[in-house]
């Protein structure tokens, strides 16, 4: 996390949900290169989630855009909206890692391939980390 903001957090919150999001995007494409012969299905429910976190992605981006218009005058109303959003980033990661670990257990070319299964630990343990980030500004609050 970048710590220039001080006490704005809404922009520090949105600064890590926007970079996580983009790396979870990139994650989804980086698995279906890796894996060669990656099943149909799976092909199929990582370009949705590529999809899901580009929106979310613009999402996070249209608020970072909004609390730095507001001057440091973050209403109450803005203030709850973010939560929400991180609210739903963090959710969103925890399906995914779900995912992943579901991929990682049912997908014979990834059972069968020692690095696909270290980089799908990996993109789990990056997302979990974000996880962690966003419950600890969430509960802090």
């Amino acid at each position: 996390m970048q710590f220039y903001y001080g006490n704005q957090m809404p922009l520090r919150v949105l600064d890590e949900a926007e970079f996580w999001k983009h790396q979870e995007e990139e994650h989804t494409v980086v698995i279906r290169e890796l894996v060669k012969g990656l099943e149909e299905q799976y092909v199929t429910g990582l370009q949705k989630w590529e999809a899901e976190f580009a929106k979310a992605h613009q999402r996070v981006v249209r608020y970072i855009e909004t609390v730095n218009r507001s001057n440091g005058q973050v209403s109450q109303a803005l203030y709850q909206d973010v939560l929400q959003l991180v609210t739903f980033c963090l959710k969103q990661s925890e399906e995914f890692t779900d995912y992943c670990r579901m991929l990682t257990e049912k997908s014979e070319p990834i059972k069968t391939n020692q690095t696909a299964k270290v980089v799908m630990h990996h993109i789990i343990v990056e997302s979990e980390y974000f996880i962690g980030v966003a419950q600890t500004i969430l509960y802090n609050k």
